[in-house]
């Protein structure tokens, strides 16, 4: 399992960089983190159960908690906070960002909600 070894928070452009020690590094807009928040608020409590979220074009994180060796609690502005992002989770999040991003988007798209720019 890949840890990160450094975590940057950039608050002015909503993203987290995260560095891991297997090499791998990414940039997670805080509105992706947030939408794809492993909290069963937003992932229900099994398949099918998945609440879409919705407006949080402009969400930020306000802070990261770390949890043990093995997640990060995140606090968004919007007062979500609950589930913790594991570190393989965050990995997986930055290995499949376009494919998770586009999903997203289709599921806006089929519920009729415009996504502001």
């Amino acid at each position: 399992m890949a840890t990160p070894v450094e975590i940057k928070l950039h608050q002015r452009s909503r993203v987290l960089e995260l560095h891991f020690d297997d090499g791998y590094e990414c940039n997670l807009p805080c509105e992706y983190l947030r939408v794809n928040s492993p909290s069963a608020e937003v992932q229900g409590h099994g398949p099918g159960q998945e609440v879409l979220q919705t407006g949080k074009e402009d969400v930020n994180i306000t802070e990261l908690e770390p949890q043990g060796h093995y997640a990060l609690k995140i606090h968004f502005d919007d007062g979500h906070n609950t589930g913790l992002f594991t570190w393989e989770y965050l990995h997986s999040l930055g290995m499949n960002y376009e494919k998770y991003w586009q999903e997203y988007l289709g599921k806006l798209k089929e519920a009729g909600i415009e996504r502001k720019s």
